[in-house]
């Protein structure tokens, strides 16, 4: 009987999962097996509604087992992360099992702030300062850091319920997972039972063998193929291994890859920083004198310096207090090292080398009580640690963007983020291991050329595939311009008109509007004008939690919906309950943008368009997501409306149209009209 092939595995998998043959699937499945065995790197444009997660799968799986290497699979959100390990992946598995001889070992793997760590939760790092601590020094911009301690104790009796909750799970639980514990837990209790990977005590915790993150780490050493996340890949393609070795990746949501990328490697410096590390050598009864005063230096050059990107270099008030803190944190640093860590007390032994303090705890007699003196230095040093190599960071990071970041409560934050991240991801992994990356919106103004930039990879060491989707746009969906409509400034002068054409749209449909707006104060005035004059409801992000609002929308057909970003990617509506979908303004980015407005001169100084390949590919790629949301079945009907004429205006609209799936484009207000009419009259009638 010949080997069955990668389109026998895929024929399985869709059988068990009762769907059916799709073409793009298949052509899809197939070549990714090509690419694994040639070695050649592949993106795919798949469109909703192809399959790509078992159209990846089935061969990295095959390629697993046949070729004995180890596949990885990336994704950007947690919610495709459990799509896979829960639907996906046990379905691909038994597929090739089933052909193969053998079920493949899948592990998922996550950073380790996402698991419970044992010791902590019984006690051993003492408690964490709350909120309330936090608040109060970003609200006072760093004031008062000479007094203020951490509270020393949780307050809150539902937080106090949701930690016993924790307890108990943590007890049960094999995978210690936050995604697992049920009902979720607020981010201020998690923080009560997890470490970063800078203050976990690595072999020296005293419960080590029964660390959830170890064991984790363990399974994924042992898998055929690891499912984890962008973050988790940014931090291996830093030079710092996390994942186990592997040779072939896949990128899921690869439209999400360069941010995602940029955010991992994005440092902070904030005067809550520097307070959590003074606090933490309260505890060990260390002088933190020297640090708050590095702080409050620091505190005042931030408040002199103005929003946003710095010019070259820092400024002289900056750079001397981040050679401060920098100097300050050192100095801390290396009086923690000398500490008996089984005392609190200096230590009597040669500790000179404080470069790997982890590796000078004592674990003898130690056990999971309250505020170990080890679990407290190692705190204390992680917190450390990061002041010094923030600091670093900015003091000699020439590829780095810099800028002064202001919250609505008034604190300061310097923050530094590199220019371009495709080196690292090129050098470290790119090189090494044969990558896929996958996404509904790959091919901006029609090709993967800005993609396969962004990722590293240069001309000829790459194929590309647009597989397309099962829908049949033209027939199921409207593009409509209203290239009538006066174009957006920098005042709210172009609302009155915008608002009057939203409501003619809204009332054609009767509702059933998914509003996408690229500004919070831009949702609210639409909902705001409209309220006064319709009798729809419409929820405003912000109002309610982004889930319930969804709920909201998805149970009454003359339900309407305004937010922004998180609306544009993470909402799935299938069915004539969106059957509109409204755009106010092309989504390009805020000219003060430091990151995207320093890669457009970068680019412009090398000879390339900064419009065309930051602005222009930003709003292409924001506009293709968000006319995603209409379609997600093959019996979904509705209409895009982009409510920007520079669209029809302007020679970059044929680029931001060809990033968009193929629906039937008009002009023709009537038409619209008329055809959401009689999409209204399908989804409002009562056997709808």
């Amino acid at each position: 009987m010949p080997p069955a092939t990668t389109a026998d595995l895929l024929a399985a998998a869709v059988t068990k999962l009762g769907g059916q043959r799709r073409p793009g699937q298949q052509q899809m499945a197939e070549a990714v097996e090509a690419a694994f065995e040639s070695g050649r790197h592949l993106l795919v444009q798949a469109g909703t509604g192809t399959g790509k997660s078992l159209a990846y799968l089935i061969p990295a799986l095959a390629c697993a087992l046949r070729r004995r290497q180890r596949v990885v699979v990336a994704t950007a959100t947690l919610a495709l992360q459990r799509q896979i390990i829960e639907r996906d992946l046990p379905l691909a598995r038994a597929a090739v099992a089933a052909e193969l001889g053998r079920e493949p070992v899948a592990a998922l793997l996550k950073g380790r702030n996402n698991y419970v760590c044992r010791h902590k939760l019984a006690g051993g790092y003492g408690e964490e300062p709350d909120d309330l601590f936090d608040a109060a020094f970003e609200t006072a911009g760093g004031a008062g850091l000479t007094s203020a301690k951490p509270r020393g104790s949780l307050t809150g009796s539902a937080l106090a319920e949701e930690l016993r909750r924790l307890e108990r799970w943590a007890r049960e639980t094999a995978s210690g997972n936050r995604d697992d514990f049920p009902g979720g837990a607020s981010p201020r209790s998690w923080r009560q039972v997890s470490v970063s990977a800078s203050q976990c005590m690595g072999q020296a915790c005293p419960v080590l063998t029964e660390c959830f993150t170890e064991r984790a780490r363990a399974a994924a050493a042992r898998a055929d193929l690891v499912v984890t996340n962008h973050a988790m890949l940014a931090i291996d393609a830093s030079a710092t291994p996390i994942l186990p070795d592997f040779e072939a990746l896949v990128i899921d949501e690869a439209h999400n890859l360069t941010r995602s990328l940029t955010s991992a490697r994005t440092a902070e410096l904030t005067t809550v920083l520097v307070a959590r590390a003074a606090a933490q050598l309260d505890r060990l009864g260390v002088d933190p004198q020297a640090l708050r005063a590095a702080a409050t230096e620091l505190a005042g050059a931030l408040e002199a310096a103005p929003e946003g990107r710095l010019g070259q270099g820092l400024g002289p008030d900056l750079a001397a207090a981040v050679a401060g803190l920098r100097a300050a944190s050192r100095a801390a640093f290396s009086q923690v090292a000398v500490l008996d860590p089984a005392s609190g007390a200096p230590s009597t032994s040669n500790t000179s080398n404080t470069s790997n303090t982890s590796n000078e705890l004592n674990t003898s007699g130690a056990s999971a009580t309250p505020a170990t003196p080890a679990a407290a230095k190692r705190v204390a040093s992680a917190a450390l640690e990061e002041l010094a190599e923030t600091t670093r960071r900015l003091q000699e990071g020439s590829g780095d963007v810099h800028w002064i970041e202001r919250t609505a409560a008034g604190s300061s934050a310097l923050k530094a983020a590199p220019l371009e991240v495709a080196a690292d991801l090129r050098s470290t992994v790119l090189e090494r291991a044969t990558a896929v990356m996958t996404s509904a919106t790959l091919a901006l103004g029609g090709n993967m050329d800005s993609a396969a930039d962004a990722a590293g990879l240069s001309p000829g060491e790459w194929d590309g595939l647009d597989v397309g989707s099962p829908f049949d746009y033209p027939r199921q969906a409207i593009l409509y311009l209203a290239g009538d409509l006066p174009a957006p400034g920098r005042d709210d002068s172009h609302w009155g008109a915008q608002h009057q054409r939203l409501r003619e749209l809204i009332e054609a449909s009767q509702g059933g509007a998914l509003g996408l707006f690229t500004s919070q104060r831009a949702a609210e005035a639409a909902a705001k004008a409209l309220a006064t004059v319709t009798d729809f409801e419409i929820g405003v992000q912000g109002d309610k939690s982004l889930g319930a609002l969804i709920e909201d929308f998805l149970a009454d057909p003359r339900a309407c919906l305004f937010g922004t970003v998180s609306l544009w990617q993470g909402i799935d509506a299938p069915g004539l309950t969106c059957r509109l979908v409204v755009i106010d303004r092309l989504a390009f980015p805020r000219p003060d943008d430091p990151v995207l407005s320093a890669r457009a001169e970068a680019a412009d100084r090398a000879g390339r368009s900064g419009f065309t390949t930051v602005s222009a590919a930003h709003a292409a790629l924001m506009l293709a997501q968000g006319a995603g949301r209409l379609i997600r079945s093959t019996e979904d009907r509705g209409v895009v409306a982009i409510l920007d004429p520079r669209i029809a205006t302007k020679r970059y609209g044929p680029f931001l149209i060809r990033s968009m799936p193929p629906m039937w484009l008009t002009q023709d207000r009537a038409v619209v009209l008329a055809a959401l009419g009689r999409l209204a009259e399908a989804a409002t009638k009562p056997d709808a």
